[in-house]
């Protein structure tokens, strides 16, 4: 990386935190994709060489995560199917070391046929011993029946982070808080493996906090009539 990049690392450093996907990134700084993604992968190398990121304890999603998306050369990330059917919502957690038997976690709603990420939690400090306890009550609004799944990191990063980048491209923007909680997901430094939307498909799936008519009026300027789905809510959350 020559000098003559610094302005445009110092920028990445800026925008990369907001949750900027690459494709923002390259229109920001007026460079071409390619360019734009070595500078990305250049900041997460630098960053991790100053500060290297905290022990994962643990990754958790709730299950029927991965129904109505594509998964490409991943076929082992964990999943069972939900009993009450799929709704294109999953809830994410994750934990890092914090300190001897403490942990800081981090929640993610994740709505993974339109809006990304919906709502987000922490970092929320606690002693390791509370945190089966802490995971019990964050899942049991999506899933109370059913305990969450363990999950790798490299899973919940690109359903996060994907997400977020897919509902992006739709028009929408990551819960505002997720500067807060981005970095227990690690570096993030590409594209998600996972396709988005019911079998590629926009669906927005109203929730009780939603604002229909913005979402339907923001899907039709991105997409056109007839490009997109809407259907009544299915589940609840934890949120």
């Amino acid at each position: 990386m020559t000098s003559s990049s610094a302005p445009d690392i110092e920028r990445v450093r800026e925008l990369r935190p907001a949750g900027s996907s690459p494709k923002e990134i390259a229109r920001a700084l007026g460079v071409r994709p390619a360019a734009a993604a070595l500078l990305v992968r250049e900041v997460a190398r630098q960053a991790v060489e100053a500060n290297p990121e905290p022990a994962v304890v643990g990754c958790w999603v709730s299950e029927g995560w991965s129904a109505g998306l594509t998964v490409a050369g991943c076929p082992d990330w964990p999943d069972r199917a939900r009993e009450d059917g799929e709704s294109g919502l999953a809830q994410v957690a994750v934990a890092q070391r914090h300190k001897p038997q403490r942990v800081s976690v981090c929640g993610y709603l994740v709505d993974t046929y339109c809006l990304g990420l919906k709502n987000t939690l922490g970092p929320e400090i606690m002693n390791e011993r509370d945190l089966p306890g802490f995971l019990a009550t964050f899942y049991r609004g999506i899933q109370p029946d059913s305990p969450a799944i363990d999950a790798p990191l490299e899973l919940v990063r690109h359903l996060v982070w994907g997400a977020v980048d897919y509902a992006r491209e739709l028009g929408f923007e990551p819960h505002p808080d997720f500067a807060a909680t981005a970095g227990h997901l690690g570096s993030w430094e590409g594209t998600s493996t996972i396709t988005f939307g019911r079998e590629g498909r926009p669906i927005f799936v109203q929730g009780p906090h939603d604002n229909p008519r913005a979402v339907i009026r923001t899907l039709t300027e991105k997409l056109g009539k007839g490009n997109f789905d809407v259907v009544a809510p299915v589940v609840g959350s934890a949120f």
